[in-house]
């Protein structure tokens, strides 16, 4: 059995998924990029913009599941250019104080809309 979490805060699912499904006590959140809900337009002024868009995009759906960035255990950052390492990897850090969870980040060719980042994670609730 699983439950759909969809946040009216974050961007709406850009094809057919939703922007997270919880099984059990285990969230799945889709990977996010930096769409901002309210004006409906992309955050590119420059990478960490567009991090702290993503960053608080997932907040948004770990908080409809009753949820926050302390029971992540794991995520995923996909990087247009692995340049941005240093600069989204510091700002990742600024959402993620403490209890660090599990991580990958990959160089891909290409993102959705053309983005520069989008990320993103599993959640236990506790």
């Amino acid at each position: 059995m699983h439950q759909i979490i969809n946040s009216d805060r974050a961007p709406e699912p850009i094809g057919p998924y939703n922007q997270a499904v919880r099984a059990g006590n285990t969230l799945y959140v889709s990977g996010q990029i930096a769409i901002n809900r309210e004006t409906g337009e992309m955050v590119t002024e420059d990478i960490a913009s567009e991090t702290h868009q993503v960053m608080r995009n997932l907040e948004f759906i770990l908080h409809e599941a009753g949820m926050g960035f302390r029971n992540v255990v794991k995520c995923t950052i996909f990087l247009r250019d692995m340049n941005d390492f240093a600069t989204v990897n510091n700002i990742y850090g600024q959402y993620f104080t403490s209890h660090f969870p599990a991580r990958e980040t990959v160089q891909v060719a290409r993102l959705p809309k053309d983005v520069g980042v989008e990320i993103s994670c599993i959640a236990v609730a506790q």
